[in-house]
């Protein structure tokens, strides 16, 4: 199987659209994911990541990340998504995404990369500490809408 990895582009937003909704369903949350491709397009300077392409130009997973600064660390990339279809896991393809990211945070100067996993999501879990993330039990999600 041929993948490429690169940078997310404006037309891969449409596909990349499809990729969400499928993971929102993934994680059992379809009515959270409330973001278009008019929205996507007018925030564009905001998304930045990587998509994992087959050849004949189709996404099959993406990574999606964007900086922060952490009071006790400094600099960080939270990973805000990683996701593959689920008829390419377990092929590397996670794997080659996250280290893409890992590359691009230790390119940007960045001390350390965050992101979430489910306490369900046993697989991802296992994934994560594979690569040797640090997994807590210690902070909870503490999200406010302001629309």
């Amino acid at each position: 199987m041929n993948i490429t990895i690169r940078n997310i582009k404006e037309s891969d937003f449409e596909q990349l659209l499809n990729l969400f909704q499928e993971f929102a369903l993934f994680e059992q949350l379809p009515g959270k994911m409330i973001n278009s491709l008019e929205k996507m397009k007018e925030e564009k300077a905001f998304f930045h990541g990587f998509v994992a392409e087959t050849t004949g130009d189709k996404i099959i997973g993406y990574a999606s990340y964007f900086f922060c600064y952490y009071t006790w660390v400094g600099k960080a990339l939270y990973l805000d998504d990683l996701y593959i279809r689920p008829g390419y896991r377990g092929k590397g393809v996670g794997t080659d995404l996250i280290r893409r990211v890992i590359e691009k945070a230790k390119d940007t100067g960045c001390h350390k990369v965050r992101w979430q996993v489910s306490k369900w999501n046993t697989p991802a879990i296992d994934f994560y500490k594979k690569i040797g993330a640090e997994i807590n039990d210690i902070d909870q999600n503490c999200d406010l809408y302001c629309h």
